[in-house]
């Protein structure tokens, strides 16, 4: 279950093919030279029947705050309005997103102990961050 990993902080070891998944999503280059550019920590926290997953970086601070398996509205990391409902399959955040023209974008969160593994599709393109476990 993913509550062994609350409380716990991942910083961005590496990322596989980031930068064609965000052209995939429609995000202008200076924005993917800013998001490929650092080196963002992520944590997951619970409050009540709530998840706060965080990811602080030098560019952006993101929050999600959700109830697994329900509906929210969700602005990504770069800009765009999105219906998101994130479902917990064991150790595994699973996040579907779909934007206002349809598209639809995967998200896995997979916490261990020691890493956060996140793989991201949408139509034909993924990416794949490791994030491992830090005391910063």
């Amino acid at each position: 279950m993913v509550d062994v990993c609350l409380g716990k902080k991942y910083k961005l070891e590496s990322s596989e093919n980031f930068d064609e998944f965000m052209k995939a999503l429609g995000v202008g280059f200076l924005t993917r030279i800013a998001g490929a550019a650092v080196t963002p920590i992520v944590d997951l926290k619970k409050e009540n029947e709530y998840y706060i997953l965080s990811s602080i970086s030098t560019f952006k601070h993101f929050i999600l705050k959700f109830k697994p398996g329900v509906q929210f509205d969700e602005e990504t990391p770069d800009g765009r309005q999105v219906k998101a409902t994130i479902s917990i399959v064991g150790n595994t955040l699973h996040e579907v997103q779909i934007d206002a023209n349809g598209l639809e974008t995967i998200i896995d969160r997979t916490f261990t102990p020691d890493e956060v593994k996140m793989v991201m599709n949408v139509d034909d393109v993924s990416a794949t961050r490791l994030y491992k476990v830090t005391t910063e």
